[in-house]
């Protein structure tokens, strides 16, 4: 028994145009069979299914490099680590992993979790327990004082429950990389750099050269890739000189960065989704505002814009992620925002954006041949969209468009349930964002006249 999906326009994830009146066909085993012209698509029988999305735009179903199952749309570090046991994070991980396929995102890479999480998300779906996306996952960060994930004080050292894994040395790094794999991850992440600087600004690599190349070189003879964190320009240089897969950010890329990056064919992720929408969504009484955070997120975000478009024109492959897991990138929310940011502020027309976002993304996916591309031999993962996001990118951001989702040739559909964030994420005891003073509460007049009576 086949199927055969009559589409009113067709991108397959190649090529510059969607193509009109096009049949996509698969069979049982979710498997393209054919995607043409439908003029010579093959006849169906009476044990077919035909589905009319003749009204629809139909493509390769979206991919998001950057999305963090376990951090349940977290407002603190500490709500990422330390709140929920394991265990509830992997079931609300499945939970949330089902709102990314209701945007349209099929695939996802999850970069760095606590624990076994996102593993044990990615098999119980592998495995037809629950209905998800395609999920390529990470084990925990690597990292050292330098990098990311060491959020806290050296008197009190990393959790275990930590999204981070602090090694000493070399030696505890690669037993590290060693343990993962055996564990059965797809890829290595590596915290390159976090936020520590020298005194000119400069952001400093939390491995040096000889100690990231060793890293990446034990992964890749263990048959995993490797993404890294790194927005500074020295991590970004020695992970692509290193011949790192993914490099996440490069924010403070150089020609000598891309040199190194041309010649290792290391690609970007930008992740700009993140940082614009701390920009754009910010409230004013937030901490991420008194602390400055627009402020400077503004200033790296041009400052990434100039520098990722030298990129896009060097030839550096793009790919689409969005640090998802944060309150400010909620799961299925923001994702094909990259998408818009790609065409809006890095000067990629809505083509080369779609094409980012399957066929370029899918190729740092586990077994990501299978994916991205709407053709014979590929699996029948896609979407039908209302509207032509060639004409238009944003409508990807409207969750009503996406009108169908398919995952290996099966329909999925969630119940958009409503959920308690008191009871899912917010657990962190952080009761005020304030400092109450006689001074601060006359400011805020929350007392009204009774201080000024009081005087």
């Amino acid at each position: 028994m086949a199927t055969h999906v009559r589409c009113g326009s067709f991108f397959s994830g190649q090529g510059e145009q969607a193509s009109e009146d096009y049949t996509l066909s698969f069979g049982a085993d979710g498997i393209i069979t054919y995607a043409g012209p439908s003029a010579a698509a093959p006849a169906a029988t009476a044990q077919d299914s035909v589905l009319d999305y003749s009204k629809l735009f139909v493509m390769p179903g979206l991919i998001d490099v950057h999305t963090h199952l376990a951090y349940g749309n977290a407002k603190t570090e500490e709500d990422i680590d330390l709140y929920q046991p394991m265990e509830f994070r992997a079931l609300r991980a499945l939970f949330f992993a089902q709102r990314v396929v209701a945007a349209g995102y099929t695939s996802i890479c999850a970069p760095g979790d606590a624990g076994q999480i996102s593993l044990s998300v990615r098999d119980s779906i592998a495995a037809g327990l629950f209905d998800g996306p395609r999920v390529t996952a990470a084990g925990r960060y690597l990292t050292t004082r330098q990098g990311l994930t060491d959020w806290y004080p050296s008197w009190i050292g990393a959790p275990d429950t930590s999204i981070g894994r602090l090694v000493a040395s070399r030696d505890e790094a690669i037993e590290e990389i060693r343990v993962q794999v055996k564990n059965g991850v797809d890829c290595i992440k590596i915290a390159m750099d976090g936020f520590q600087t020298r005194p000119n600004g400069e952001l400093v690599a939390a491995f040096n050269q000889d100690e990231t190349t060793v890293m990446v070189e034990e992964a890749h003879r263990l048959g995993r890739k490797v993404v890294v964190h790194a927005r500074g320009r020295e991590a970004t240089l020695y992970s692509a000189r290193a011949g790192v897969d993914l490099i996440f950010h490069a924010y403070y890329l150089d020609d000598e960065c891309l040199d190194a990056m041309l010649k290792s064919g290391s690609a970007i992720g930008p992740t700009m989704t993140f940082p614009r929408n701390i920009i754009d969504f910010t409230q004013p009484h937030e901490r991420a505002a008194t602390k400055g955070r627009i402020e400077s997120t503004r200033r790296e975000y041009e400052i990434a814009c100039a520098n990722l478009q030298k990129a896009r024109k060097a030839g550096v492959p793009m790919m689409t992620g969005t640090d998802s897991g944060f309150a400010v990138t909620p799961y299925g929310e923001w994702h094909a925002r990259e998408l818009e940011i790609f065409v809006r502020d890095l000067g990629f027309t809505p083509a080369e954006a779609l094409r980012c976002a399957t066929a370029v993304t899918a190729g740092f996916l586990a077994r990501g041949e299978r994916v991205g591309v709407l053709e014979a031999g590929r699996l029948a993962d896609f979407i039908a969209v209302d509207g032509s996001p060639l004409k238009n990118i944003a409508i990807l951001q409207d969750k009503s468009r996406i009108r169908h989702v398919h995952i290996g040739g099966q329909r999925t559909q969630f119940a958009d349930r409503e959920y308690d964030p008191l009871l899912v994420t917010d657990r962190s005891w952080v009761n005020w964002s304030d400092l109450y003073t006689q001074a601060r509460v006359k400011e805020l007049r929350l007392l009204g006249g009774h201080l000024a009576a009081a005087e």
